[in-house]
């Protein structure tokens, strides 16, 4: 293991009445790749500001290589009080040279000249970036490095970091950016810090173990946990034992929706049946938009049944927001219709989270002051219904200016859900939501009956949560696509690739007779796959278990070698079983 470059010992922090947390020991080595995860308020943004130095600790002592260059990606980026965004990048005595920023900020797509005051979230980000990246840091500390930013910036992002011989901590949400990039995990949980040889792939199966010994040494001690840990952590490894029966339903509704949808391409969702025709929610018929020259939506047909789960890819400025509201009715298309249930009721959760007045309390948010909200007809009480959004129950009182960005999207998730609606319009709902509150948003989201449309960069949270995919290039053209962004990247890839010429058929075959059941062999495939695949999955758990041990390097890098090869080669396996099921499985269905 190299030898760090920056380390604290014993570091301790008070926060209000109490510490923040305190006793803490951390290294950073030269190269480390390091996922930093933790709930809400556990003071995830606070340790990257005691690491780079910006503000002091009450305890503990923090040793540094002379000459280690450490830059800080802060999360909200104070630029307002600069006339330009290259004022701001070009700020401070550790300003970097204006002609790498420039580079920088080029590739970025930003033009630094805008006026400060003006900028939107994605152009203050982008800027933000310019500037640390120029910097050229030894150790680059990202609190939410993707937020604001759209998908080409993203992918612009993660190349670089794949690049960069320094060492790096990250702070976010976007679980494909930490699973692509990140070597090693620190895990800040109740005022202590674990820290795993583990990229952030084998984050959520190293933290079941954690937990099953937690609770395996209370019941020894004969003791139990405290109430309000109990709660959490019971319903959040409860979830998350939950999120592969919503996957397993999720496939189940993109293959129906697949195979309501036309041709191979065809911007277009089609009903055969008169029953499905009566669950329409949105029925969009070549629908076009301009703004003057350019055009926005092209010829787009689209028919939305009730339940769909529908996500909105695309570039910043490729036109989502416009769909949107060309699907809602708040913006009447150039050509073309759109007809709306006339029993829509529509909530809609978007990016103004500051609109909630910060001397207000939780409780007169949720219930005007009172002791209950209603929630879908249901009566429940303020304290448990907080519980079931993750919040402890003692927060009813605090004033939203006290709660972090994190806490407020919770909390506007909590007020929009227990409103009745049959349509859920969420714009980047996953913005400053930490892991667990977007697993409890994706199984909200699951459980809810009526139909969602969703704007997201979130790869993983699309993927975990759509059955249709509306992607846009910037064109005009919307591709329709069955599935998440998983399935419309895959769909771009192959048009990306050149066409093959297929060689001229030297003879006819007959046409072979249609088959009435599945061949032996994949009778057998598609019987026992999913007993392997479980297998599979259990001996990934344990491998990254066993990897999770922070001595085994020292000890035995042979065996950290071996281990580390062998998860790759297994979740190989397992994704090409779930491969050969599903079309196992396609073919079953055809077959009736």
């Amino acid at each position: 293991m190299a030898a760090p470059v920056l380390a604290y010992e014993g570091l301790g922090l008070v926060q209000g009445s109490g510490w923040l947390f305190r006793g803490l020991d951390l290294y950073i080595g030269e190269r480390d790749r390091l996922a930093l995860i933790g709930r809400n308020g556990a003071g995830k943004s606070t340790l990257l500001r005691l690491i780079a130095g910006r503000i002091d600790s009450d305890e503990g002592r923090r040793t540094i290589v002379p000459g280690t260059h450490v830059v800080l990606l802060e999360q909200d980026p104070q630029v307002t009080s600069f006339d330009t965004l290259l004022d701001f990048v070009l700020a401070g005595d550790d300003a970097p040279e204006r002609y790498e920023a420039e580079a920088i900020a080029d590739q970025l797509g930003i033009d630094l000249g805008r006026d400060a005051t003006t900028a939107s979230g994605g152009e203050r980000r982008r800027a933000a970036i310019a500037r640390a990246l120029a910097q050229n840091p030894d150790v680059l500390l990202m609190d939410e490095p993707t937020n604001h930013l759209d998908i080409a910036a993203i992918d612009w992002l993660e190349s670089w970091l794949s690049r960069y011989n320094g060492a790096f901590i990250a702070i976010s949400h976007d679980r494909t950016f930490l699973t692509r990039l990140t070597k090693q995990t620190l895990w800040l949980d109740r005022g202590a810090i674990r820290r795993a040889e583990i990229g952030f792939g084998g984050f959520e199966a190293w933290t079941e173990q954690v937990y099953a010994e937690e609770e395996r040494n209370a019941q020894k001690l004969d003791a139990k946990l405290k109430i309000e840990e109990h709660w959490l952590l019971r319903g959040v490894t409860g979830r998350r034992r939950r999120n592969q029966g919503r996957l397993t339903k999720l496939k189940e509704m993109r293959a129906e929706r697949a195979a309501m949808m036309g041709p191979q391409g065809a911007a277009k969702l089609a009903i055969g049946s008169d029953d499905a025709q009566t669950k329409v929610v949105i029925d969009a018929k070549h629908i076009t938009k301009r703004f003057g020259d350019r055009t926005i939506i092209k010829d787009l047909t689209l028919r939305v049944t009730k339940g769909d789960r529908i996500g909105v890819v695309g570039r910043n400025g490729a036109g989502k927001t416009t769909l949107l509201k060309l699907l809602t009715g708040e913006l009447a298309p150039d050509e073309g219709s759109v007809r709306l249930a006339k029993t829509l009721d529509e909530v809609i959760i978007d990016q103004q989270r500051s609109l909630m007045d910060p001397a207000k309390t939780v409780r007169d948010v949720l219930t005007q002051g009172g002791e209950w909200i209603d929630v879908l007809g249901v009566k429940k009480h303020i304290h448990g219904y907080l519980k079931e959004f993750l919040f402890e129950p003692n927060l009813a009182d605090a004033k939203i200016g006290t709660l972090s960005g994190g806490e407020r999207s919770r909390l506007l998730l909590a007020r929009e859900f227990a409103r009745p609606s049959n349509l859920l319009v969420l714009d980047e709902p996953t913005n400053d939501l930490d892991l667990e509150t977007l697993d409890l948003l994706q199984e909200v989201i699951a459980d809810y009956e009526g139909t969602v449309l969703i704007v997201s960069h979130d790869r993983d949270f699309l993927d975990r949560t759509v059955t249709v995919t509306l992607g846009l290039d910037g064109s005009g053209k919307v591709d329709v696509v069955a599935g998440g962004y998983a399935d419309w990247e895959a769909r771009r890839t192959v048009r990306a690739e050149p066409r093959k010429i297929a060689p001229k058929p030297v003879a006819t075959e007959a046409p072979r007779p249609k088959a009435t059941k599945l061949s032996y062999k994949d009778q057998r495939d598609y019987d026992l796959l999913p007993r392997r695949i479980e297998e599979i999955e259990a001996q990934i758990a344990k491998d990254e278990a066993a990897l999770a041990d922070p001595d085994l390097y020292a000890r035995d890098p042979g065996k950290f070698a071996s281990l580390s090869d062998g998860i790759g080669k297994l979740r190989d396996e397992k994704d090409a079983a779930e491969m050969r099921w599903l079309e196992l499985a396609e073919q079953v269905e055809a077959l009736g």
